[in-house]
């Protein structure tokens, strides 16, 4: 998988980096029990600091994506379950995304179309 950063973005680099692996899974990208590099690896990779990829991988190991075992390292978690609090999280980030589209004038047939579209290109492994 190939991930990304911009370092002159306003988007915190640990955030970037956790989306980049959300979306890998989603894509298929990274399969489940999949291992991920190190922290030290992929900070090296990515050039950048050990404790913003471990930073990112601490938010996914507390979301539930990745499981971090300190003798085979992190991996892709088998079992995706959503936790409780899931449905409502998604719910009120997905309503700003919507608020945010209207706002700047984003029809919402705009919108749905544009959210089919971002379903398919994952189903099919590709990169948003």
């Amino acid at each position: 998988m190939l991930i990304t950063l911009d370092m002159t973005g306003e988007e915190p680099i640990y955030l970037q980096l956790r989306n980049a692996i959300v979306l890998g899974i989603a894509s298929g990208s990274l399969q489940a029990g999949e291992g991920l590099p190190s922290v030290r690896q992929l900070a090296e990779d990515l050039g950048i600091n050990a404790m913003t990829v471990n930073k990112a991988y601490t938010l996914l190991k507390d979301q539930g994506f990745i499981e971090i075992d300190r003798r085979q390292g992190a991996k892709v978690r088998v079992s995706a379950d959503a936790e409780p609090h899931f449905p409502g999280h998604w719910q009120k980030q997905l309503a700003l995304s919507i608020a945010e589209g209207l706002a700047r004038g984003m029809g919402k047939d705009e919108f749905m179309k544009t959210c089919e579209q971002l379903c398919e290109n994952l189903d099919q492994g590709e990169k948003i």
